[in-house]
């Protein structure tokens, strides 16, 4: 098989467009189009619907099962480049961290700090984003490994729990809640993250099993905006502990006790890509995630 011409195809099915493939691979359209009518005569099968001008073009059933053995073929060649170029007791290389907003405000830095100062001459980048665009990055190989809250929907990410987060309802300091706390929960405006958000997913599992449903609610992009709009009086909300902790010690927001003194807690994942190998500077700050 041509690798220049499955190149070109992968290019096309993950941007969707001749034009954009073009553009990243800086060749012509028309060298795009001869690229793809070879590998499909070479295959002996249509790899793209052709769509009407205008309209995104699809992959044939053919094609999507191509375009899942292509990202694996690339996943390995980048990995196999950044190895030979690692080869040297990691004294130079990159790393790139996927991560949510919380993990990197609250849990990130300690385990960054350490890595930074044993190996100074890694370039280390983080990549701040919502799980959903975190698994998407981990396929296409733009970061190397990431942190997020709950397990992956794509089959080709593996998962390692890494840490379990403490959450809590929290409410304004001036809110009183009824006797009947379930009832009354079910009744408030909530605060929630967006679809994509692993806070939201998490949310609303727990909330579930304790027999809340939010109703009447707002999104918001971050925690912590939700944790200053509740502080406002705008409505309650579950969220991590470490987030909201600096407004409960001044008094702004009220975390509600479980029954019995239950404690609500979300996992945290580290996750990467199983067709890709690990770099060593990858290796060597997964090690240190889990050493302590």
């Amino acid at each position: 098989m041509n690798l220049h011409a499955l190149r070109v195809f992968y290019t096309v099915a993950k941007l969707g467009s001749f034009s954009g493939a073009a553009e990243a691979l800086f060749i012509s359209q028309p060298a795009v189009s001869k690229a793809l009518k070879e590998l499909e005569h070479q295959l002996n099968i249509q790899l793209i619907e052709r769509a009407s001008k205008g309209k995104k073009l699809t992959l044939s059933e053919g094609g999507q099962a191509l375009f899942e053995h292509a990202r694996s073929i690339f996943a390995i060649e980048k990995a196999a480049i950044e190895d030979i170029k690692s080869r040297t007791g990691l004294k130079r290389g990159t790393l790139v961290i996927g991560t949510s907003t919380t993990i990197a405000s609250y849990w990130l830095p300690p385990y960054l700090a350490n890595f930074c100062a044993q190996y100074p001459h890694i370039k280390v980048e983080v990549q701040v984003a919502n799980t959903a665009q975190i698994e998407l990055a981990l396929l296409e190989c733009t970061i190397d490994l990431a942190l997020v809250e709950g397990t992956p929907i794509e089959p080709h990410i593996i998962s390692k729990h890494w840490q379990n987060d403490l959450m809590s309802i929290v409410i304004p300091s001036n809110f009183k809640p009824a006797k009947n706390l379930n009832a009354w929960l079910n009744k408030q405006f909530w605060l929630l993250r967006e679809p994509g958000s692993g806070t939201l997913e998490m949310s609303v599992k727990l909330l579930a099993q304790h027999g809340v449903i939010a109703e009447r609610s707002m999104q918001l992009g971050s925690n912590e905006a939700i944790a200053r709009a509740v502080a406002q009086g705008m409505g309650v909300a579950l969220l991590p502990n470490v987030v909201t902790e600096d407004l409960v010690q001044l008094g702004k927001l009220t975390r509600l006790s479980q029954k019995n003194n239950e404690q609500l807690s979300r996992p945290l994942y580290q996750l990467h890509y199983k067709d890709r190998p690990s770099s060593h500077a990858a290796q060597a700050f997964e090690k240190s995630l889990f050493s302590e």
